[in-house]
């Protein structure tokens, strides 16, 4: 009874928000599917209920986090359930909280938003399997086991395309998938790789203190980078994108924009840049200048778009480069403000996609051009969408704005020139995104959304809190700066002392 009663304490408290939508799960796949509105209700009741629990579980690990200490906090780890002699191994540092809190803060939501969708049940439970991966992911500090959650959580977002997309829905799951199993293969070689090289161990933290030769090192990190970029997306990957989001349902949008692609991110950080510091140090100039890429291309790219969808799609492209751009600066200030940018870009683009979403659930109208004239029809819609186009551009007081901050003064150590190209991109950005605001809200009333209702109550509730964030960390944001700063101090310490790869020996070594 003492060990059952230790369990449920304070130590373990990742685990539970791990396992918390899991039993959720269960409990949700035991009740009958067609078995009249009672049930349906009990099973949405029953869904927001446990992904409540989760965020409560983990505004408690937030509340006892120690913002001094670098490494991972809450660690459990238990041995002989996972194959290969991998461990279940979960813990948090500053760098995965804020993404942890993230992840429980948007489910909830998303169940709001997907209360009247059709064939509820199976949705609601693609929904807790979505956060128990993406949480897993986050907390994992064993490669097998983040390789898993990581695979897990391709699986409800292409059921989400491929049951409940557009009318193209069938083609841009495939495509989805093609680009996500071949990532997941990628980053299951180097995975396996790294395993064999650092002692035939799947411990991140006994990972990080390995000593690998140099070729190893750069076949390893390849291998890698290339399976977490095609997860953010960066440039040329990113070809399945578009598609994904121009067919996805408007929750889907939400979980892609703001948790799938903050899983590449994040990889990024946790696997190329901790365990790979020098081959990160000799790679790091061309994926900033690839970032900078993203970023205006990304721009040009929505400025194309007639389509609503894909047009904050590749809006999408060119923040996440901002973020890659971060991480790749290698210092405290660039890293510390990618990290605090995937938490406002979740935020901030995840709620324009859900807007988008919306429009089109009630018209079934993807074009730009069908809309006009809602701040006329849809004051309230169109007042939440003024906060996250004015977000979505930086407008000081809003989180995007403190997050690019950071990243162009960590960029500037480097280059001059990458800060000014990427100041272009955020004007390009000012610039489409203020086109698509004139557009659809201030321009004339168009037939399509002349009798559109504005939004509901349970709409307004899943929409208002996520406009409290991204104006709270923009008007405050030591409160997610705070617990972000000794972790990748640790981390930055560590690529200050390594020395870059020399990419030339590799080739040329015997």
């Amino acid at each position: 009874m003492e060990n059952l009663a230790s369990f449920f304490g304070i130590s373990h408290l990742v685990s539970w928000i791990v396992l918390t939508p899991l039993i959720g799960l269960v409990i949700v796949g035991f009740l009958p599917a067609r078995a009249g509105e009672r049930i349906v209700e009990i099973i949405r009741w029953a869904t927001l209920g446990i992904t409540l629990i989760a965020l409560g579980l983990t505004a408690g690990l937030w509340a006892n986090f120690d913002y001094t200490a670098g490494g991972p906090q809450f660690v459990d780890r238990v041995k002989g359930i996972l194959p290969f002699g991998a461990q279940y191994a979960v813990g948090v540092d500053g760098i995965s909280l804020p993404l942890v809190l993230l992840t429980t803060f948007i489910i909830p939501l998303c169940v709001l938003v997907s209360w009247r969708i059709d064939n509820p049940k199976a949705f609601m439970m693609l929904l807790l399997l979505v956060e128990v991966a993406v949480t897993g992911a986050f907390t994992a500090l064993d490669a097998f086991l983040f390789l898993l959650f990581w695979e897990i959580a391709m699986i409800p977002m292409y059921f989400m395309i491929a049951f409940w997309g557009g009318p193209k829905r069938v083609h841009a799951a495939i495509k989805f998938l093609l680009f996500n199993v071949a990532g997941g293969l990628l980053l299951g070689l180097g995975i396996a790789e790294l395993h064999s090289a650092g002692g035939h161990t799947y411990d991140l933290v006994a990972l990080m203190q390995v000593e690998y030769a140099p070729k190893v090192q750069f076949w390893i990190f390849l291998a890698l980078f290339l399976g977490f970029a095609i997860k953010v997306p960066m440039i040329p990957v990113h070809g399945w994108i578009a598609d994904a989001h121009g067919e996805a349902p408007a929750v889907g949008h939400v979980i892609l924009s703001g948790l799938l692609l903050k899983m590449g991110a994040y990889g990024l950080i946790r696997f190329c840049l901790s365990i790979f510091p020098e081959a990160s140090a000799a790679f790091a100039p061309f994926i900033m200048w690839l970032s900078v890429l993203a970023i205006l291309y990304g721009g040009v790219l929505a400025i194309a778009q007639s389509a609503i969808k894909r047009f904050i799609a590749y809006s999408s492209v060119a923040h996440m480069g901002f973020i890659t751009l971060g991480i790749f600066g290698l210092n405290q200030e660039s890293i510390q403000g990618a990290v605090f940018q995937m938490v406002s870009h979740g935020m901030t683009l995840g709620t324009l996609f859900l807007a988008a979403g919306m429009l089109y659930d009630r018209t079934h109208n993807p074009m730009m051009n069908a809309y006009g004239g809602l701040q006329q029809v849809m004051p309230r819609f169109a007042a939440l969408l003024t906060i996250f186009v004015m977000a979505s551009i930086g407008l000081p007081g809003t989180g995007s704005f403190i997050g690019e901050f950071i990243i162009l003064v960590g960029t500037s150590y480097h280059s001059y020139l990458l800060v000014l190209l990427a100041l272009i991109g955020i004007v390009i950005g000012a610039v489409y995104m203020l086109w698509m605001f004139q557009r659809m809200v201030l321009g004339p009333v168009t037939p399509y959304v002349s009798t559109l209702p504005d939004l509901t109550r349970r709409e307004m509730v899943a929409v208002i809190p996520m406009a409290v964030v991204v104006l709270a960390i923009g008007l405050y944001p030591n409160i997610l700066l705070s617990p972000i700063h000794t972790s990748v101090a640790s981390l930055v310490q560590n690529i200050a002392q390594a020395q870059p790869l020399r990419i030339l020996a590799v080739f040329t070594a015997p």
